[in-house]
């Protein structure tokens, strides 16, 4: 399959994943995230990381108390780590010399998907079997940011450009339909539902919310997102949970439009430049990444 490259090596590690930025240093906090009906609440943060440099973009494993992250190493590379949050060990999924990010466990829970950056500039779509070894290529003519599965056969795509758009594709005939324009870079499963949202930024101060209906393929806007801010998690009850930067918010789009504060029982003083998080499958854990 012949490979389109639309951009330069340079343009490319600017807009992904803000990495200009990301490489002053960031650090993942795991908060315990207590959800009683109205009742939330933050406590017991702990640094997981603790280590100079870029660590980011968490995602949890499904059946086990495990994080997966993306981490720099000493070259400037990224690659994927795993945190046992039980016994508090770190291990390396891949040492490789291309750059991982996004590490997403794949619904069979056998492997774990990732953007790979090439040296070349290409950001292919991979996935790497979970216990280690050689990863297989999945996307190799589109230059993937970010990604969500909808099932086995089914994925959901933010692909670099101008605009970023929302790709959706049936793997295995390579059906790809592209859905919408200038989006952001948070895709996420929806608990309960056939369904995925992302982030529709329609002008620069109004950016949406919405729900792709994988069955329907019919999109509709739940709420609107913090100001200026497109991070954001689902908890297992339907609720979204997203910052501001320094503060942490939990809003039920089913019900209400207004974002509400989640008390922090410690580590308020911690939660400087937060961008990306992660709801554990229970709900009972919250991965925040902060800046270092």
């Amino acid at each position: 399959m012949e490979r389109l490259i639309k951009f330069t090596l340079s343009t490319i590690l600017i807009s992904f994943a803000s990495s200009a930025v990301a490489q002053t240093g960031s650090e993942i906090l795991l908060f315990d995230l207590k959800v009683k009906k109205n009742k939330i609440t933050l406590s017991n943060p702990k640094n997981i990381t603790n280590h100079p440099g870029y660590d980011n973009q968490p995602g949890f494993n499904r059946d086990e108390p495990v994080i997966y992250y993306a981490s720099f190493n000493d070259d400037g590379r990224s690659d994927i780590k795993a945190y046992n949050y039980e016994t508090a060990e770190t291990t390396s999924i891949t040492t490789t010399n291309e750059r991982e990010y996004s590490p997403t466990q794949t619904p069979d829970k056998n492997y774990l998907s990732c953007i790979i950056q090439r040296d070349n500039g290409a950001q292919d779509l991979g996935k790497y079997p979970i216990e280690g070894g050689d990863p297989y290529v999945i996307i190799d003519n589109l230059t993937v940011g970010y990604h969500v599965w909808a099932d086995n056969s089914h994925l959901a795509m933010f692909i670099l450009g101008d605009p970023n758009t929302l790709h959706y594709m049936r793997l295995p005939t390579k059906e790809d339909t592209v859905l919408a324009q200038n989006i952001g870079r948070s895709l996420q499963l929806i608990p309960g539902e056939r369904a995925i949202s992302f982030i529709h930024k329609l002008s620069a101060s109004d950016w949406k919310i919405n729900k792709l209906d994988t069955e329907t393929m019919k999109i509709t806007a739940l709420a609107s997102t913090l100001p200026g801010h497109e991070d954001i998690a689902w908890t297992p009850d339907g609720r979204i949970i997203s910052s501001d930067g320094s503060k942490i918010y939990i809003l039920n789009p089913h019900k209400e439009n207004t974002w509400k504060e989640i008390p922090l029982l410690a580590g308020g003083e911690l939660l400087k430049g937060v961008t990306r998080l992660a709801i554990s499958p229970k709900g009972d854990r919250l991965a925040v990444v902060i800046s270092e």
